[in-house]
């Protein structure tokens, strides 16, 4: 019996087609079709991963024919076809040949045709990525050059660690990128997420890998993170009051910290917390990779068109929407939309300080409308809740300014637990301030403070300036008593005018 004319997919060549002619599960004239080579030479020169990796298992095949002593032919024409699937199904139905795919949907639609088709399964090994992972890993590094490495421990304590001191070759990471992209079709809750020139992010299973290839990098790179850490939000020992204001009042959380701090794993904690309240919960991330209950839909960015996640989100009406990893215009915007429709959001975003989360949407939003965009502030630092913010809207006159015509709305920035002003946000001129409040307190204090204390040194030489409670206390011993007469109280009288303090008298008893 002649050998079969064997047609391979992309899908095919991507899960490693090699392997089975080399074990000879599958034999036969293997035939390539020009417009797959064409489009894999297109996106291969646009940098996907994928790409490359299925034109070398084309090289690879041809090698393997000359082993093997079968032929390998480049078959077809340059037909106009809506697809390169369909190209390949036409060129099948007239020539008779086998089509070999991993793509189920290939398979049924071929089979629909009365083509002959060959469906690659996988098979039931571990991945490679599996062994270099255990329980206490975070994320493994494979650069092209270098040594694998990985960060063991936990968010805000972890160690870099060397996992093996051979250095990988480029052939050795192209060979893990091509299990992994094969993995893709029979792993559980995997997909490729992104897959832009010299870049492709992939969810597999529980993990997220980032591939990057020449020239984007000056080597192959991949990057698979793991969560390593599933809280809920009673592991985080929160204040009473902040649990209480998480439960009753905020509605527009952001959760901000550095790379690496635990703002994903808050995130998950706050939107399982949610959940258990009967609250309906989405997410919305770029790439999916949180880990939740069933009961919450997560949404991709990447697969939604633009203003397609904005109508889903009113009309599906969530009390919370958790949006991971905010980086542009379009995130923010979409963030500050649905929260002025009245949808509760929990945002997360990356920032060194609290209020560096805040500088993020100064320029985005009327200061005016911050307060109803945002009400609290989450900073995470090394896993925990480092701080807590609240925002209120008043009219004043701007803390460090005398003139009272010199009011105007200002956005106060309060630390939660103490209820203490940190931060002020105003306009002045056409410029939207920042200003630290503690440190402007503390100056015009210590100025005022020294100022009492000179013209009380100067009547009464003996008596003391504290500042106590809002207010400054003279205390004035035994001895200076006869020299406080209403002299003192009168220029007393004009400081507390003139600078807007309260002082108090106190005598020994």
């Amino acid at each position: 019996m002649p050998p079969k004319d064997l047609l391979p997919d992309k899908s095919a060549l991507i899960h490693g087609i090699s392997k089975y002619v080399a074990e000879q599960r599958l034999y036969g004239n293997i035939l390539i079709h020009k417009i797959l080579l064409n489009e894999l030479e297109r996106d291969a020169r646009e940098g996907l991963v994928s790409a490359e990796i299925a034109l070398e298992e084309v090289s690879r095949l041809k090698e393997l024919s000359e082993e093997l002593l079968v032929s390998f032919e480049i078959v077809g024409d340059e037909g106009r076809y809506s697809s390169v699937n369909e190209g390949l199904r036409e060129y099948c139905l007239r020539r008779s040949c086998t089509i070999v795919t991993a793509d189920a949907i290939q398979q049924r639609l071929a089979e629909s045709l009365g083509i002959d088709v060959i469906l690659l399964t996988p098979d039931v090994t571990s991945l490679t990525i599996d062994k270099l992972f255990d329980e206490n890993t975070m994320s493994v590094h494979l650069k092209e050059g270098t040594t694998p490495k990985a960060k063991k421990g936990k968010p805000g304590n972890w160690q870099f660690v060397e996992l093996s001191p051979n250095i990988l070759t480029g052939h050795e990471i192209k060979k893990i990128v091509n299990e992994i992209l094969s993995a893709v079709d029979y792993v559980k809750d995997s997909f490729i997420e992104i897959e832009r020139k010299g870049s492709t992010i992939i969810q597999l299973g529980n993990y997220r890998i980032v591939i990057i290839r020449p020239p984007l990098s000056d080597g192959w790179e991949v990057t698979i993170t793991r969560p390593v850490a599933r809280k809920r939000l009673e592991d985080y020992n929160l204040n009473e009051k902040l649990l209480l204001r998480l439960r009753d009042r905020a509605e527009g959380i952001l959760i901000a910290g550095s790379p690496g701090m635990g703002k994903t794993t808050f995130a998950q904690a706050l939107a399982e917390f949610y959940m258990r309240m009967n609250k309906v919960v989405k997410t919305i991330e770029s790439p999916r990779d949180m880990h939740l209950p069933p009961e919450i839909t997560q949404y991709s960015k990447n697969y939604a068109e633009v203003g397609e996640l904005h109508d889903i989100l009113l009309l599906s009406r969530p009390d919370y929407t958790v949006y991971d990893e905010m980086r542009n215009d379009e995130d923010f915007k979409l963030y500050i939309d649905l929260r002025l429709a009245g949808i509760g959001m929990i945002g997360v975003v990356h920032a060194t300080s609290p209020i560096d989360a805040i500088h993020r949407f100064i320029n985005r939003v009327d200061i005016g409308t911050i307060p109803n965009i945002l009400d609290t502030i989450v900073f995470i630092h090394s896993g925990n809740v480092a701080k807590v913010y609240s925002l209120d809207m008043t009219v004043k006159v701007p803390t460090g300014l005398k003139e009272a015509d010199l009011a105007r709305p200002v956005v106060e920035v309060k630390d939660l637990l103490t209820d203490r002003v940190e931060y002020e946000i105003y306009v002045f001129g056409e410029q939207t301030m920042i200003v630290p409040v503690a440190s402007i307190t503390a100056k015009a204090g210590n100025s005022i403070q020294r100022r009492l204390e000179n013209l009380i040194s100067n009547i009464i030489p003996s008596a003391s300036v504290t500042y106590e409670n809002g207010e400054y206390v003279i205390t004035i011993p035994k001895e200076g008593i006869g020299l406080f007469n209403k002299r003192v109280v009168t220029k007393l009288k004009k400081y507390e005018k003139k600078y807007g303090i309260k002082t108090r008298i106190r005598f020994p008893e």
